[in-house]
This record gives C-alpha cells, structure tokens and sequence, in this order.
C-alpha cells in the first residue's frame, strides 16, 4: 500500500483554500480529496462541520412547486402539488453552494464554506475552551459598575444576581469572577469586597484576558432572535416547546414537550440524555401525530441550549432529506423565553420530585410517563377555561386529540386526577 506522508495531519488554510475552488468547480469530495492527499471522509466532515448558513428558506414547507402553486400554499405533505426540494449539489457533493449558477435565483436554504472562517473556527476550537473569560472587557466592566456598589454596601453574591437577572450569571459564576479577579481591572470589585471572604485556593495566574466565545455551530441560524425573525414573517406557525427533565445523570431523562395550539403536555422516556435519543425521541412523536399533523402543530420547536439537543439537522430533517420543523434555541439562562412549558414543568413535579429516586417512585418505562401525563392532562386550567387540555385539544383539533389518546394517554375525572408522588406507586402493573 502506498504511504500517504498527508494522513494523519490537520488541513492546513492553503488545503481549506483548496476545497473552495474544488466547491466552486462542482467537484465531488473524492476528487477533492485526492488533490490535497486527504480521505474522502475528511473533507466530507470539514465541509459539513464548518459550512455556513448564509439564508433561510421563507418559505412554510419546502416544496419546489412554491412559486408556481395552484392549490393556494397551503403547504403541507398531503398537498397533491407537493414536491419536496433536493439540492443534490448542496446536500451531497460537494455539500455547499459556493459557485453554483442558480445561487442568486435559489429560495431555498443556502450553505457557504469559507475556508478563512473556517480555519479561524478550528484553531479556536483547539484553545477556546482552555483560556479566557466568556466576557468582552465591556461586559465585564458593566457587570462591575453593578456589583461593585451593592458589595460594597455589604450584598452578597446571591442578592445581587437575584436582584439583577439582566447580568446573566449566577451566583457561582460571580464568586469565580470576583475570586479570579475578572472585574477587578474594571471596577476594582474582588472577593476581599465580600461580607465574610471565600477561603479559596489561590490562581497561579489571574485570567483577565476577555475573550467572548461564539455560539456553537448547531446554534448558529437558530438563536431566539433568529426565532422572532421568523415568526414576524411567518406569523400563523404553531410552535412546540421542548425540554428535557431529569434529577440525576443516572437517569431516567425526560423529554418533555408542550403543543402550544392547544395547551397539550406530552413526553418521551429515555434511559439517556443523548444527542440520538431526542431524535429518536422526536421521531416518536411524529410517529403519534403523523406526518401532516406533525408539520402543523411542530412547524417550530423551540428548546434550550442543552447539548443534548446539538443533532439540530437530525432534528430538522428526515432520513429521507425533507424538513419536519424548524428548530430554535432560547438565550442562555431564559428559560422564561419558553415560560409555558416550564409551567407544565411546576405539576410535573409535583408528581415527580426534585432529589428523589424516579424509579423508586415508579417512572420505569413509558407507560408510567404515560399514567402521569394522563393525570396532567387532565387537570383543568383556569388560562383554558376551566377545561382540561384533553378537552381543549378535542374540541379545537379532535384528530390529533384521537391520536395522542391512542398513544396510551387517558382522560381521567377530576375527581380521580392524582398530583402527587404516591401516583404511580398505586398504578404499577
């Protein structure tokens, strides 16, 4: 076998430059590989781990009938004109949409790689997360004009960020700044300014070198802000929130979901906290309500930035290449931004302690989850009229309704509805 004196080595920016220009030619990635004496699967990740978005498709479901529809968008797969868009220059090979001759007229989403950027990307990649504060030195200084004067009137850490929810940070992250002398440039705020000083262990070197980190890729085009865009333009799209519950890294995780057009409460259960398994979690779901009424009522899924939810193209798109939904992430530390969902949180946990055993209480497998969802679902709320939100699901939409009874979930009297944690212990099989 021929040895390759390239295999093994990072690509270089002269090699990044280099597979532009194959992108831009219309090469396929072995092609490329075989240029610059790298594995196909090499340049296959490099343009998929660092392309671009640089647009989003505006349109409700990407059809490549849009522009010439003759049954009035209303935009959904059981549509007679619906023919789903596939790109194969964009999502095979090469894999983006530099250089293509139909980049100006495309309405669909639209990937560039930039080789700068993405050199930039990777070396930051290699540092980022060993050095620096995520802060600007503006930043920094604003959050010391804060801190300062209210320590100084002998505040604690816990006061002040609970008094000031717009500084972003809690109350561990304020010690660390003030121990580690991050605001003391600044402000000259320091944990000497602290009522009773934190004993800690002294830093060999102090961190003041301000470095604000970039949101990870799969964030990138689906901030909360991107989400405000869209629903400005796309006004009438249902929206789903998504979350994941759980007390310990042992498990079980809880996939929670709250269908905003009608109030309804639904969950998955999982034995892990994985990227693959909110997908599978997903897929599930869409399983229960089917294709069409999936695409309705989960057009939009907006979650946290919790790293289990990072396979965000699995979850946008099908195996076979369409798009379900579209997928969103709150600011850091806004879980008010999906405030209704963590409402649902508050009974769920009623059921389901915090710092409590869950298998213990009983939450083994679905069909308990699907016991507590039954009791949560059917406890009336006054934001529905005093109706359940099995009621209100059945009489604004009765067929996903029917759907999500079928799945195992129950409608139980009030007077029958359980809302604490002996629930399950009395309901095992």
């Amino acid at each position: 076998m021929k040895h390759n004196p390239n295999k093994g080595k990072h690509l270089t920016l002269e090699e990044r430059r280099i597979i532009l220009k194959g992108i831009e030619n219309g090469s396929d990635k072995a092609s490329i590989a075989a240029t610059i004496g790298k594995d196909k699967s090499t340049v296959s990740k490099e343009i998929k781990k660092h392309r671009i978005l640089v647009h989003t498709s505006k349109m409700a479901l990407d059809c490549i009938n849009y522009k010439h529809c003759h049954y009035g968008r209303v935009c959904i797969t059981s549509c007679a004109g619906y023919v789903p868009f596939k790109c194969t220059r964009r999502d095979r090979s090469p894999g983006a949409c530099n250089g293509c001759s139909n980049n100006n007229h495309c309405r669909f989403d639209k990937y560039r790689y930039d080789p700068e950027l993405a050199d930039t990307e990777y070396r930051d990649t290699l540092v980022d997360a060993r050095q620096g504060v995520n802060l600007t030195s503006s930043e920094a200084a604003a959050i010391g004009d804060i801190v300062k004067p209210l320590l100084d009137k002998g505040l604690s850490p816990y006061a002040i960020v609970t008094a000031h929810p717009e500084l972003g940070i809690c109350e561990k992250t304020l010690y660390n700044y003030l121990a580690e002398g991050v605001l003391q440039t600044t402000s000259g705020a320091t944990d000497l300014d602290l009522r009773r000083k934190v004993s800690r262990r002294i830093k060999k070197k102090r961190r003041n070198d301000y470095k604000k980190r970039q949101d990870k890729k799969y964030i990138r085009g689906r901030t909360y802000k991107d989400y405000l865009n869209y629903m400005s333009e796309n006004p009438d799209a249902f929206v789903t929130e998504m979350d994941t519950v759980y007390n310990d890294e042992f498990g079980p995780f809880i996939q929670t979901f709250k269908i905003m057009s009608c109030k309804f409460f639904f969950a998955v259960y999982h034995e892990t906290k994985t990227a693959e398994a909110m997908v599978q979690g997903i897929n599930l779901l869409e399983s229960v309500l089917g294709r069409a009424l999936f695409e309705k009522h989960c057009h939009i899924l907006l979650t946290d930035r919790g790293t289990e939810f990072s396979a965000a193209d699995s979850i946008e798109t099908r195996s076979d290449g369409t798009v379900r939904t579209r997928l969103f992430f709150c600011d850091p530390m806004q879980s008010g931004q999906k405030g209704s969902l963590e409402n649902n949180h508050e009974l769920l946990r009623y059921i389901l302690p915090k710092e409590t055993d869950l298998k213990a209480l009983g939450l083994t497998d679905q069909h308990a989850l699907n016991i507590v969802l039954s009791n949560i679902n059917s406890y009336p709320l006054e934001l529905l009229g005093d109706k359940t939100p099995i009621q209100y699901t059945h009489f604004l939409f009765p067929e996903l309704c029917d759907r999500l009874l079928r799945f195992g979930i129950e409608e139980i009297n009030i007077n029958d509805v359980i809302l604490k944690p002996y629930l399950l212990k009395n309901k095992r099989r």
